[in-house]
């Protein structure tokens, strides 16, 4: 049987990759595995094990999963949207959500303004410059479907 947080798992699977070396995401933050980021990930360490890629994968989908209800009790409720959420805390941070409109739309329940919120995140730096990115569009249009759910 499927559960929500294994579409989490499936979500982040497809848009992070797997990668057992160390590179620079396009913010240029050392990440490994699944899209693993953190203080012990730095630029040379070694190869890690699918193994260990699998282990944080699941740490930190449950670290966002949790963050998400916590700071938009409302998802409780809702369980795509959920996801959708978690999904983006992951990719940029539980404090860019915290303080976004997005949150704000999520927190009244406004779907359709969600919708248009989650579909702004899709930029990132490149060259020092920020660019619309494809994998970015890509993952908000399947979040923003999850929020739909509910209109």
């Amino acid at each position: 049987m499927t559960t929500y947080f294994d579409l989490l798992l499936y979500l982040i699977k497809t848009f992070e990759g797997l990668s057992l070396k160390v590179y620079l995401c396009p913010a240029g933050i050392p990440t490994v595995g699944w899209g693993h980021t953190g203080p012990n990930i730095k630029m040379g360490m070694p190869d890690i094990s699918i193994s260990l890629a699998n282990q944080f994968l699941i740490e930190d989908a449950t670290l966002y999963y949790n963050s998400a209800i916590r700071l938009s009790p409302v998802l409780l409720k809702y369980p795509y949207a959920h996801i959708a959420i978690a999904d983006f805390c992951f990719n940029l941070g539980a404090t860019r959500y915290k303080i976004s409109t997005l949150k704000r739309r999520i927190d009244v329940e406004d779907w359709e303004e969600s919708i248009i919120e989650i579909n702004k995140w899709v930029h990132g730096k490149v060259r020092g410059k920020q660019t619309k990115l494809n994998g970015l569009i890509k993952r908000r249009r399947f979040e923003a479907a999850l929020l739909s759910k509910y209109i």
